[in-house]
């Protein structure tokens, strides 16, 4: 059934570039501290649709490194960390739909254990709106992503869309096709800046 070909996460990666119009490297001391995290929605399609249901996948943001002064971020996702959280499913079709997702049809967690996201330029569009552009390692396929994100100085949010087929990922279909999941992805991230743990490229900066 659907099985998840989502994700990517992604995804994963785009909340990435998020922290990284901080104005500063650090949070403030005191800082409450909150999870950062990307959401992924997978919409169901197909004649018999109906009779399926949309996926919901949590990707929670390892660690990232952001050098305020460059405009620069990097933040990368632990593959195996993504869950399937969909509330109209079973605790064992959760567990399913999970294992196809980190599995060689999907993202191949094995192959492929990280997701990661650098920013190549960081601009303001408004207030407290930002244009992010960077690439988005994926599949083992990289390719530039732009989008809007808003808020500051400690906690963004945004959203974005992805096709699996970009990172040659094929969306899953079952019963010939008349039940698949969207080759369109839906991401929605919220970034803290006080949850990011440092990567080993931001310790050596």
């Amino acid at each position: 059934m659907l099985r998840s070909c989502l994700v990517f996460v992604i995804c994963l990666a785009v909340a990435g570039p998020v922290p990284a119009f901080q104005g500063k490297d650090k949070p403030a001391a005191g800082a409450a501290s909150q999870a950062s995290v990307i959401t992924i929605h997978a919409q169901k399609s197909g004649l018999f649709s109906g009779f399926a249901h949309n996926h919901v996948i949590s990707a929670p943001i390892a660690r990232g490194s952001v050098n305020s002064q460059r405009m620069a971020a990097e933040l990368v996702v632990v593959v195996k960390d993504m869950k399937v959280i969909d509330r109209e499913a079973s605790e064992k079709d959760r567990a399913e739909i999970q294992t196809t997702m980190l599995g060689p049809k999907v993202l191949d967690a094995e192959r492929y254990p990280e997701i990661r996201f650098i920013s190549s330029k960081i601009e303001a569009s408004g207030a407290q709106r930002f244009r992010v552009t960077g690439t988005l390692q994926l599949h083992g396929t990289s390719r530039e992503l732009s989008f809007e994100m808003t808020g500051g100085p400690d906690h963004y949010q945004g959203k974005s869309k992805l096709k699996q087929t970009d990172f040659g990922i094929q969306p899953v279909s079952v019963a010939g096709g008349t039940v698949k999941v969207k080759d369109e992805l839906e991401l929605e991230f919220d970034v803290s800046a006080a949850s990011l743990p440092a990567t080993a490229t931001s310790t050596r900066q």
